[in-house]
């Protein structure tokens, strides 16, 4: 049975570093749990740990069910904040508000993602599972752009892309600032971390 990796088959993932890039992004359906506050208290962890079982689980089910198997999509997250001088230069995480999501193969429906739910809950009963639920997103138009770093080391990244990238091109943001964390960030070096950073735009 081939395994697919959604990180080598979907456009929406190719990235070079330090490289903007402008691309379409299509709807896509996400396991979501929301949030808010400083990232590095345990509310985000929490999060996290209702997620990844659900995630497991609708992967078991479409490999056993369906006979297609394929790799747990990377973690992902919406950042934003009243004021978006937060992110790009005041940096204050206090005022920050998230969603950390898992992209859901767009072959499993909506009957697989609540069966997943429901097992999960009765197996492990993760504190935030009543919180998981699925989100539908359409980005469309982005850009985007593969950061080698640690996270406090993007403000001056954003601020290029908000300041001089967008303007310089005729855009304007629209959405939610998006990060997409293909390193595992409780494994390595935060100067290793390689971490898509996407922003929606549209005409100025």
């Amino acid at each position: 049975m081939e395994k697919i990796d959604f990180k080598e088959t979907l456009d929406c993932y190719r990235v070079a570093p330090n490289e903007f890039r402008e691309l379409h992004v299509p709807e896509m359906r996400y396991l979501a749990v929301d949030g808010r506050g400083d990232p590095n208290t345990p509310g985000l962890t929490q999060a996290i740990e209702a997620l990844y079982p659900v995630a497991y689980a609708l992967k078991f089910d479409s490999k056993r069910r369906l006979d297609r198997d394929y790799v747990v999509p990377p973690l992902e997250g919406l950042w934003w904040a009243d004021d978006l001088s937060a992110f790009t230069t005041a940096r204050d995480k206090s005022k920050w508000q998230w969603r950390v999501m898992l992209m859901i193969p767009e072959w499993l429906d909506d009957a697989a993602v609540a069966d997943a739910i429901d097992s999960t809950r009765a197996k492990k009963s993760p504190e935030r599972i009543d919180d998981v639920r699925m989100e539908t997103l359409t980005e469309g138009r982005c850009v985007q752009l593969l950061h080698v770093g640690a996270f406090d080391d993007e403000g001056g990244v954003l601020a290029q892309l908000h300041e001089e990238y967008l303007p310089q091109h005729g855009l304007r943001p629209t959405g939610r600032h998006h990060e997409i964390y293909l390193s595992d960030f409780t494994r390595v070096a935060p100067e290793k971390q390689r971490t898509i950073l996407r922003q929606p735009v549209a005409s100025a």
